[in-house]
């Protein structure tokens, strides 16, 4: 997967101030959070394989296999949140 990064020229910023409501902010916070928490969980999975190589040799080529299946999830995880961020400050793409 390959994420997109935009330059500030090429995203459409508001015109105006942008107010949240206390519940707004808490549900993006909570998404920020449920961010954190996947990647944080895809990265130990990673970790946890390669400690898996270097004790067990033998399984290597099935650790692989899922070392490759974690970047998508992480990659995932930051374009579902950037979305709902762009999307609650009316950010919109170029």
């Amino acid at each position: 997967m390959e994420v997109e990064i935009l330059s500030p020229l090429e995203m459409g910023l508001p015109s105006q101030s942008i107010t949240l409501s206390v519940e707004q902010l808490d549900q993006l916070n909570r998404k920020l959070a449920n961010m954190r928490h996947d990647i944080n969980n895809t990265l130990s999975l990673m970790m946890a394989a390669v400690e898996l190589i270097k004790c067990k040799p033998q399984m290597t080529e099935k650790m692989i296999a899922t070392l490759l299946e974690q970047p998508p999830k992480i990659g995932n995880s930051l374009v579902k949140f950037s979305a709902e961020f762009e999307r609650t400050f009316g950010i919109t793409r170029s």
